[in-house]
């Protein structure tokens, strides 16, 4: 399994490997020089921030990458080894714009409290409630006893979905009515957690889209109510650039503490997962990268640089 996910994070990546590839090649024909003047960078940096775009990379990564980059190699030596000079710098500045926590770390902060609370949000079809379950997994295998709050009661069917990953997974779903109070629903499985002293409480809600202003206000309630101890953005790896716009919305009005980027096995560009995080200098803390439980990949900052940069 840990081959096919490996495998899977490179072709996530293929694209904007082949970029650095090809740019590394370009530079090499074209510096004859011992240094790299301003002029020939601009103009070797232009294809490559054309190529970084069109992989969904966030204009504002790719600004911060050229900053960095000019800062590190024009005037600088560059005649010899000037692959490793360029790769260097490459996963300098990529990794400038790449935001991680340790799974050690997160699973401390979980064990702080009891019940230790979190809020899932996200627009429609990002994969909220599917990696609600994958993490609902992952902390049970890591001895974490937990309750999910089926907070979505708008979406047809949604209730039953989460009552069936809850069969599967052996944990209960505090659940109400279609069209009943989302707040309510999650302050129930607060409760319950406290009564049965579980350890976590996972809170389900309804996907909206991030201008739906009257959608984002129950969300605010439903933080008011259950006061979380983080908020997880679930983003859909596939819809690219918007979703820095989505993440944005989201972090200023309801407060997003990490992000778990869905779908990403099927993203062949990769651009989300270099500027998602970036755009609300919070950490991407999972990769969704299939359908079963297990498929919920803890990010790791220099395993994405090396599959971007190995030389």
């Amino acid at each position: 399994m840990f081959d096919f996910l490996k495998k899977k994070l490179g072709e996530i990546f293929k694209g904007v490997e082949k970029t650095v590839n090809d740019a590394t090649k370009s530079v090499e024909k074209t510096i004859t020089e011992a240094k790299l003047d301003r002029k020939t960078f601009d103009s070797i940096f232009w294809n490559f921030e054309m190529a970084l775009l069109e992989n969904n990379v966030s204009s504002e990564v790719v600004d911060n990458v050229k900053l960095e980059l000019g800062n590190k190699l024009v005037n600088t030596s560059v005649k010899r080894d000037f692959k490793k000079v360029i790769f260097d710098a490459l996963r300098s500045a990529f990794g400038n714009v790449l935001f991680e926590v340790k799974i050690d770390d997160f699973l401390a902060k979980v064990r702080s409290k009891k019940p230790f609370i979190i809020m899932f949000v996200g627009i429609n079809g990002s994969g909220k409630t599917t990696n609600l379950s994958k993490l609902a997994s992952f902390l049970k295998k890591n001895k974490l006893s937990c309750v999910i709050a089926a907070g979505d009661t708008f979406r047809a069917a949604s209730i039953e979905q989460l009552k069936i990953h809850g069969d599967n997974l052996g944990i209960k779903v505090v659940n109400g009515e279609y069209g009943c109070d989302s707040a309510s629903v999650a302050f129930d499985a607060v409760k319950h957690a406290e009564s049965s002293k579980l350890d976590v409480v996972l809170i389900d809600t309804a996907g909206r889209l991030q201008s739906d202003t009257n959608l984002m206000d129950e969300l605010l309630k439903i933080k008011r109510v259950a006061k979380p101890d983080c908020v997880i953005f679930v983003a859909d790896s596939l819809t690219g650039n918007d979703v820095v716009e989505q993440a944005k919305v989201f972090d200023k009005k309801i407060g997003v503490d990490y992000v778990i980027l869905s779908k990403s096995d099927v993203d062949s560009k990769g651009g989300a997962v270099l500027s998602v995080g970036y755009a609300i200098k919070k950490p991407i803390i999972f990769l969704g990268t299939g359908q079963s439980y297990n498929d919920l990949k803890p990010f790791s900052k220099s395993e994405i640089l090396d599959k971007l940069f190995k030389q």
